[in-house]
C-alpha cells in the first residue's frame, strides 16, 4: 500500500540522514511526488530544513505548498532572505496568499518584504476580499488575449507569458478596459489557422463568478459544468482573476472537514485544529455545553420523578 511504501521510505531517509548520505538522499527524493515528500517531512520535525535544501528549486516550492503551516513557519524562520525570495519566486500567487493567511504577523512581514512589488500588490488586493468569497481564493495569474489578435499573435503571447501563469489551457478574451468578452481553449487555437482572429474563435457563453460570490457556490459550478477554471469578475464585469480546480478541491476538503468536526463537536476554536489545541482550550470550549446538559438532565430527572408513580402503573 501507499502507507507501507511511505513508511519504508521514511526509514530509509532517516538512515541516510544519520549517515549524512546527502547526495544519495537527494537522488531518492527528487523522483517522488511533492505531496509524498511533504508527508515524509511531517515526520522528520527539526530535520526538515536540511532535507528541504537538498531539493531543486521548483520541487522545493511544490513541497512547501503541501506542508502543514507549522512546518512552513519553521522553514521560513530558518530561511535567509535570499532563500525565502527563491521560494516565493517559484510559488503561484494563490498559494502565497494561502501561506500568508496562515502565518503570524512577524513571518508575514518577512514574506511581503521579499516579494516583488507586483506580487505584494496582488497579495494585498486578494487579502482585502471577504474570507469566504470567490475573490479570496482566486489567482491573478491567467492568460488574457485581445479579441483583435490572431491565433499566431495568441501563441506568441502564451509563449512569452505562459511560463509564469498558473494555467494556459483556457485563455480569456478581454477588451481594452479588461471587460470579459469570451474564452477559448488551447485545443481551439491548435486546430485553427494562424491568421484567424480570436474574436471569431472565442466562446461567448461564459460561466463566471463575481468577486463577492460565496466560494461554495463557485465550487458547485465546477461540479455542474465540469470546468478546469472559472473567471472572476468585479462589479463592472472586468476580469480580475480565475479560480482553478485545485483551489476548488481545497475548498471542498476544508468545508467537508469543518462540517464533520461540527457534527462530531471537535471544534474548540475557529482558527486552530482540534489535535493541535491544548487540553485547557478544549476544556473551556466544552464546559459551557456540559453544564447546560447537566442542568437539562437535572430538570428531566425532576420531571420524571414527579411522574414516577404514574409511569410505574
Amino acid at each position: 500500500t501507499v502507507e507501507e511504501r511511505l513508511d519504508e521510505l521514511l526509514e530509509t531517509v532517516e538512515e541516510m540522514l544519520e549517515q549524512k548520505q546527502y547526495a544519495d538522499l537527494r537522488d531518492l527524493l527528487v523522483p517522488l511526488e511533492a505531496a509524498d515528500i511533504a508527508v515524509l517531512f511531517d515526520d522528520l520535525d527539526d530535520r526538515v530544513p536540511i532535507l528541504f535544501r537538498l531539493l531543486p528549486k521548483e520541487l522545493a516550492a511544490e513541497v512547501f505548498v503541501e506542508l502543514e503551516s507549522d512546518a512552513q513557519e519553521l522553514l521560513i524562520k530558518g530561511f535567509s532572505n535570499a532563500e525565502l525570495k527563491e521560494v516565493l519566486d517559484e510559488l503561484y500567487l494563490d498559494d502565497t496568499v494561502d501561506i500568508v493567511e496562515e502565518m503570524p504577523a512577524n513571518v508575514v512581514r518577512r514574506i511581503l518584504a521579499q516579494a516583488d512589488p507586483e506580487m505584494r500588490k496582488s497579495i494585498n488586493q486578494i487579502l482585502r476580499y471577504p474570507e469566504y468569497s470567490a475573490g479570496s481564493i482566486m489567482t491573478t495569474e491567467y492568460v488574457s488575449l485581445p479579441a483583435s489578435a490572431t491565433v499566431e499573435d495568441a501563441f506568441e503571447k502564451i509563449r512569452r507569458q505562459g511560463v509564469n501563469k498558473e494555467t494556459v489551457y483556457t485563455c480569456y478574451v478581454t477588451d481594452a478596459k479588461r471587460r470579459l468578452l469570451g474564452f477559448l481553449t488551447i485545443r481551439t487555437l491548435l486546430l485553427a489557422e494562424p491568421e484567424q482572429s480570436i474574436e471569431e474563435l472565442m466562446e461567448t457563453n461564459i460561466i463566471f463568478a463575481n468577486t463577492l460570490d460565496d466560494r461554495e457556490e463557485v465550487v458547485h459550478l465546477f461540479d455542474k459544468y465540469d470546468l478546469l477554471a472559472i473567471p472572476v469578475v468585479d462589479a463592472e464585469n472586468r476580469l480580475v482573476g480565475i479560480v482553478t480546480v485545485d483551489d476548488a478541491m481545497d475548498v471542498i476538503q476544508e468545508e467537508t472537514t469543518e462540517d464533520l468536526e461540527m457534527l462530531a463537536a471537535i471544534t474548540p476554536s475557529g482558527d486552530k485544529p482540534y489535535l493541535k489545541s491544548s487540553v485547557w482550550e478544549i476544556f473551556l470550549s466544552r464546559i459551557p455545553w456540559l453544564l447546560l446538559l447537566m442542568l437539562s438532565a437535572t430538570f428531566t430527572g425532576m420531571i420524571i420523578a414527579s411522574y414516577e408513580q404514574k409511569l410505574t402503573l
